[in-house]
């Protein structure tokens, strides 16, 4: 046998071998079929989540733990026929050296409801779905992208970035800046963008409809649209109201602790 002749035996062995290895590594994975309107939870402890869209007909988790202790982790299916609900368990009073990181592929044409995107410790990320979108992290940074519909994201102690939304959107951060770029404006609903220490900065449409109210306790203000910044008249803050269009939705941008700025695309 010639040389070139074990290149095709060794290219095959290879690849075996990689796919065991992804497989060993992949410690959970489960494929979901559930119709639009279905509600879709991932409740992670400690590690990221990340949720992407695809061109595919189900819903397909997978898992990957990693650390000293990753085996006295473990993941709880409580799914049913309706729904998808991953949850984490860890040992009671375990100190672990442990955590699992999720990556969960969602059909992008479908709408779902996503009650629960979250992780204790760790970034969470979800970009190319459509539907209600809950996403939060206690200590993490949450990013959402191109989503269609209304989304929720929030964190304790981390940045929040949300872009290129249709629909509808409110973002909090205790500790941590906030950014939002909202593509197009549906619906009435009352949107909120606040962080008690960092920076908020939101972009909207030109054709922004909506009452709004704009304050800062320690920091700046700016505003593209035409309504009137006003100083505090006794002690520190900045605030403006007003009205733009017919004012047919409530919105509310705040910081404690940092500048503010409400900006056209």
């Amino acid at each position: 046998m010639t040389r070139n002749s074990f290149r095709p035996i060794l290219i095959s062995a290879f690849i075996t071998l990689a796919a065991t290895a992804t497989a060993l590594a992949q410690d959970f994975q489960q494929t979901y079929r559930v119709g639009a309107g279905a509600s879709v939870g991932i409740h992670n402890v400690s590690g990221n989540v990340k949720v992407t869209g695809y061109n595919g007909d189900a819903i397909i988790v997978a898992g990957f733990k990693e650390g000293r202790d990753r085996d006295l982790v473990s993941v709880e299916d409580r799914s049913t026929a309706g729904n998808v609900s991953v949850h984490v368990r860890y040992p009671e009073h375990c100190n672990c050296d442990a955590s699992i990181r999720f990556e969960v592929q969602v059909p992008q044409a479908v709408k779902y409801r996503f009650d629960a995107i979250s992780s204790v410790s760790g970034n969470v990320e979800v970009s190319g779905v459509s539907g209600e979108l809950r996403a939060r992290s206690v200590s993490g940074e949450v990013k959402v992208k191109s989503v269609s519909g209304s989304v929720n994201a929030s964190s304790v102690s981390g940045d929040v970035e949300v872009e290129e939304v249709v629909g509808a959107a409110s973002a909090k951060s205790t500790s941590g800046n906030v950014e939002a770029a909202i593509s197009r404006l549906e619906g009435g609903e009352k949107i909120e963008f606040a962080s008690v220490s960092g920076n908020v900065q939101v972009r909207l449409p030109s054709n922004l409809d909506a009452e709004i109210d704009l304050s800062t306790l320690s920091g700046s203000l700016r505003t593209d649209f035409p309504i009137t910044i006003e100083e505090a008249r006794f002690g520190p803050g900045r605030r403006a109201r007003g009205r733009v269009g017919n004012g047919s939705r409530s919105l509310r941008l705040s910081s404690t602790s940092g500048n503010v700025s409400l900006l056209r695309y």
